[in-house]
């Protein structure tokens, strides 16, 4: 692309002084004016460099690392609770972690395993710590593949293009969540990003590596982490094949251009289907027997609803829920994104010259032909998953840094009119690309939405932060006061004392394992945030709700827990109880008497109870330990309870309930007792 404003005048040159016989010439004030108005045509608009992208990135994203919640079950039990058994030796195990079914890719889960022993190695045995060093992991991954987008951008595009979109990954909500997520979804999300950077160069015979490249990168998305997002190749796969792209062609040479672009795609297709070697190697050796975990969750979600089973047991949705969704996390930026080929149309009519100096000629590619193939992959991602009954936020993220690039191309070609019908009514180009009203409309739209994104991230924050809150205070406050109140000396893992030694460590350890600790969760179970955020030594386990689905069981219990050519055998056991019709298995349940900590969620101003969901907030035999504000969505306004602004008239809009750590007070009180006659 090139602006209208960017086109390049000769500056002039003073070769020779002039003679002092000469008189003085006259300076003409409005000749001055222009030519200062030249040479700000002249400049390129500014845009970061790669490094400060980097630099700028990776501060949010480590940011979202530290405070952004744990949005999605699915990445709790899948993913964060297969690793925790990997690395600690026990976890939790769903029924798509089963030999039986093995829907979830172990090649995938292994590939964080080194990103949460390294911290065990510099700070000690600290799970908290480990958890936080792989998110830290994941914000440093996605940044560098958002920086490498942005760059190609910016080379292969357009500039202006380039600094919207930059912006936009920066402050998008979206981005915020699925940047540092623990989900094959968001696996994909990094690749597709990678592979949409590099395909920005056009498909030519002169570099066929960027045909090897784009497809080992899609590839690898689909194959270590969701085989759909495959689906996002489409329109490159229709430029590698059928489009000129960078090359020009004469009418004599097509059929022979055409054989090359064939092979040549087909070998890069060969070449990159070898990542399936590795993953399949692990997989079937995690599982104890040939798995092809691709394959497993195609036939899962698209041929197995014949037998009364798929995806939709665990929920169905109306064809507008990702719109709906796609709005709370980009906002006004979803319109200009679904905008973009409207806007390409329009601008095709209204001002060809955006896109640079072209005539249409049957031996090249349109530059809009080209800028076409790289706006359609979010369509067809859009269509693919509206047109599917279960839907789910998670599925969105591959396409998430395709939004913020159709957006920045609506708003590039959207300034482009501006400056068009300024020159129409000026006849002076000169100005076109300073005009106010331009740069108001572009400001405007990045600010807004801008703004809108931050205050919806706070209010993730400030609203439903509570759950991971709460497990900080059970490590950091609770135990070391009940530990402390049995006359041991306990430090939690952040302790600045605890890394004295292995031997002090093992010491608090062991006397918490002594202890024999159980924290419940019953109808909270879809928000609990995993054993890395569980100390050591505490059993966590499910009590009834009216909850009727199938809970997650643990791993292998009754098992040995070491394999010889694998890091635990009990991947590879077939489990008890597990299905895939979501049917509850009362084994993975036990009774409330059983346990000494609960974790649940009241509503004081909105109280509703249950045989099975009783207020155990207000039961005399729980005590309240560690409690978080957490918005009652159902009794707060959509506006205050979708952004958050820092005034106290929109807080008080909203009413909240207590998340809290409930300690049972006469199981508690027993086990202090008991300790204390032991030590």
């Amino acid at each position: 692309m090139t602006d209208v404003q960017t086109i390049r005048f000769r500056r002039p040159t003073n070769k020779s002084k002039e003679s002092p016989a000469e008189p003085p010439k006259r300076v003409d004030r409005h000749a001055g004016m222009l030519q200062d108005q030249l040479r700000r045509a002249q400049r390129a608009p500014w845009c970061p460099s790669f490094s400060l992208a980097v630099r700028i990135l990776l501060l949010v994203r480590f940011s979202a690392a530290m405070y952004s919640n744990i949005q999605d079950c699915d990445e709790v039990f899948n993913f964060w609770e297969p690793l925790h058994y990997l690395d600690r030796g026990h976890g939790f195990q769903t029924w798509e972690t089963s030999p039986q079914y093995a829907i979830r890719s172990y090649a995938y889960i292994l590939l964080h395993l080194v990103s949460v022993k390294i911290p065990v190695l510099l700070f000690g045995d600290q799970k908290r710590i480990a958890f936080f060093a792989l998110r830290g992991t994941l914000s440093l991954v996605s940044t560098l593949c958002e920086a490498k987008l942005y760059r190609m951008v910016l080379e292969k595009v357009n500039w202006r293009v380039a600094r919207y979109m930059l912006f936009m990954m920066i402050t998008s909500s979206g981005m915020w969540n699925a940047s540092v997520a623990f989900l094959p979804s968001s696996f994909a999300m990094y690749f597709v990003t990678l592979a949409s950077a590099f395909n920005m160069e056009p498909a030519s015979s002169r570099n066929p590596q960027r045909t090897l490249l784009v497809t080992s990168l899609f590839a690898t998305a689909a194959i270590v982490g969701w085989p759909f997002a495959l689906a996002l190749s489409i329109p490159f796969v229709i430029e590698e094949l059928f489009l000129y792209a960078g090359d020009i062609v004469p009418a004599a040479d097509k059929s022979k251009w055409m054989v090359s672009r064939w092979l040549r795609f087909g070998r890069s297709v060969a070449i990159a289907s070898l990542i399936f070697v590795p993953v399949i190697g692990v997989d079937s050796i995690a599982y104890g027997k040939p798995t092809i975990v691709p394959w497993n969750i195609i036939k899962y979600n698209l041929f197995s609803r014949a037998n009364g089973k798929g995806p939709e047991l665990y929920g169905t949705e109306p064809w507008s829920y990702y719109f709906v969704n796609l709005v709370l996390n980009f906002n006004g930026l979803l319109l200009l994104a679904l905008g973009s080929l409207p806007a390409l149309v329009v601008t095709y009519f209204v001002d060809v010259k955006r896109l640079g100096a072209w005539k249409a000629e049957p031996e090249r590619s349109s530059p809009f032909t080209l800028l076409a193939t790289r706006l359609l992959p979010l369509y067809v991602w859009i269509g693919i998953l509206t047109a599917q009954p279960h839907k789910e936020e998670r599925f969105m993220f591959p396409a998430y840094p395709l939004i913020c690039f159709n957006a920045a191309v609506t708003l590039y070609l959207a300034r482009g009119w501006l400056e068009v019908a300024y020159i129409k009514m000026t006849v002076s180009p000169y100005q076109a690309s300073i005009f106010s009203p331009s740069l108001l409309f572009t400001l405007s739209a990045i600010v807004a939405t801008s703004l809108l994104s931050v205050s919806r991230i706070l209010a993730l924050y400030n609203y439903y932060h509570a759950p991971l809150q709460v497990v900080h205070d059970f490590e950091m406050e609770v135990l070391p006061k009940l530990l402390n109140s049995t006359g041991h000396i306990y430090l939690p893992s952040h302790h600045p004392y605890y890394q004295k030694g292995e031997a002090e460590a093992q010491y608090n350890l062991t006397h918490l394992k002594e202890f024999g600790l159980r924290l419940c969760v019953g109808k909270e179970w879809h928000r609990f945030p995993g054993s890395y955020l569980i100390p050591e030594g505490i059993r966590v386990d499910w009590i009834k709700s009216d909850f009727s689905g199938l809970l997650p069981g643990h791993f292998g219990e009754n098992i040995s827990q070491t394999s010889r050519f694998w890091l635990r055998e009990g991947t590879k056991h077939v489990p008890s109880g597990m299905n895939d019709m979501n049917r509850e298995e009362p084994s993975h349940l036990i009774n409330t008497s059983a346990c000494d900590y609960l974790i649940d969620l009241d509503f004081p101003l909105h109280p509703s109870s249950s045989p099975l969901e009783p207020r155990y907030a207000t039961d005399p035999d729980w005590e309240r330990l560690a409690c978080g504000p957490f918005l009652d969505a159902r009794n707060s306004p959509m506006i205050t309870r979708v952004f958050w602004l820092p005034f106290e008239a929109w807080q008080q809009a909203n009413e909240y309930g207590d998340y809290c750590l409930l300690g049972h007070k006469g199981r508690l009180n027993r086990k202090i007792e008991e300790m204390r006659v032991v030590s």
